[in-house]
């Protein structure tokens, strides 16, 4: 097959922060070897890669000027994709771009869903009019394309809630993979000894967005529950707002005069050195109210560590409870606050599993086992991008 494919996407190495941007680097290693691809991304130009900067008129600190960047790229991005015969979008911040190439050029879209705007809602606090317009970028471009791709059956089934007017035959599942080869276990230590973790102590990671839709807030009220002697390792990437980083500030604070053994990494950190701090944990927890997917979970699985999570989304496909992990039960408190009914008995349920796991270690070890063996058999990227490259053929053959 030798469809020329535009993949639209904010996110690209190295300007990786999200699910969506791991998803974007993996599948498009695996598309250059089936289709005569172009990756278009936010940014400067790079190997392999066209980029596209917002509009400097639009620069300034207010929060809906984030939202009319990401359109002034979408723009670009539509006009440099001509010579496509297919155009694939990833997320909001380039899903216009691909409907505005379909209108130019008459060429089919295929949008992925990572996440749904609709079931978003904090993102107000971050964007404040300018999630309007994020939410209106989405649902023109989903309506208007030829081909969803959701990357879980629960992220099928959001989809075809949050925008009834898309019709069931357009949208299709294709999971989100791992690299088992690069996520494994690493019994290196080097990278624990930079950052005060003992290696020979419990240890729980957490590794996410600083974010409501991860749960770090719930994390962190379970954590003074948790067994004394375990450590937490926290790693945090960019707040969403002002608002969530000093809340999880104050909390990391508290907890850690509170009980100590905490290990605050606010940053990015490089692969290989999470890599290592999943392989070295007892558990890894996945605490989030709203994820499609969670692909970080399977990261950790293939490292094989065993995963405390949230029984939400697309985490259920992905995490076996009792096999490669434990789920936690999440009731929202409504189907738009996508907050807990109960956040005491959230975080005293996530404290409860974590410590089943720290009790157990040997259980917690064969839950990691399974959860290598569970990544290598249903979630690996050649497949994923076979069956994303079938999806551009039936749409060009028509």
């Amino acid at each position: 097959m030798n469809i020329r494919v535009a993949l639209l996407t904010r996110e690209y190495p190295p300007l990786v922060y999200g699910g969506g941007g791991v998803h974007v680097e993996y599948l498009a290693r695996e598309l250059a070897e089936l289709t005569d691809l172009t990756v278009h991304a936010w940014g400067e130009d790079r190997d392999g890669v066209v980029g596209h900067e917002a509009w400097q008129r639009l620069s300034g600190e207010a929060p809906q000027l984030a939202a009319l960047r990401a359109v002034s790229v979408d723009l670009s991005m539509a006009a440099a994709v001509a010579d496509a015969e297919v155009v694939h979008s990833h997320t909001w911040y380039a899903n216009l771009a691909g409907h505005l190439a379909k209108l130019l050029y008459g060429v089919p879209h295929v949008a992925t869903v990572h996440s749904l705007e609709p079931l978003r809602p904090w993102k107000a606090e971050q964007l404040g009019g300018g999630y309007a317009l994020s939410s209106w970028c989405e649902r023109i471009a989903l309506e208007g394309a030829d081909a969803i791709i959701a990357v879980s059956d629960a992220m099928r089934r959001d989809t075809l809630a949050c925008y009834p007017a898309v019709h069931p035959d357009r949208v299709s599942v294709i999971y989100n993979g791992v690299d088992t080869g690069e996520y494994r276990p690493d019994p290196g230590t080097d990278v624990l000894a930079r950052y005060g973790v003992d290696p020979d102590r419990p240890i729980v990671v957490f590794v996410g967005r600083t974010t409501r839709q991860k749960g770090v807030v719930h994390l962190l009220e379970a954590a003074h529950m948790f067994a004394p002697g375990a450590q937490l390792v926290l790693c945090t990437g960019d707040a969403d707002s002002m608002l969530i980083a000093a809340q999880v500030e104050q909390q990391v604070r508290r907890l850690q005069a509170a009980r100590g053994n905490v290990v605050w990494l606010n940053r990015m950190l490089p692969k290989r050195e999470v890599i290592q701090l999943l392989s070295h944990a007892t558990a890894f927890v996945c605490p989030s109210v709203y994820e499609p997917f969670g692909i970080v979970n399977l990261e950790a699985m293939a490292c094989e560590t065993a995963v405390v999570a949230t029984a939400t989304g697309g985490i259920v496909e992905v995490v076996q409870d009792g096999v490669t992990g434990l789920l936690v039960p999440y009731e929202p408190a409504s189907s738009t606050a996508l907050e807990p009914r109960d956040a005491a008995a959230f975080s005293s349920a996530i404290a409860d599993a974590v410590n089943a796991l720290l009790a157990d270690p040997q259980r917690a070890a064969a839950m990691g086992r399974a959860g290598r063996e569970r990544a290598q058999g249903m979630f690996t990227w050649p497949a994923i991008a076979r069956q994303t490259a079938e999806v551009y053929e039936a749409l060009s053959s028509h």
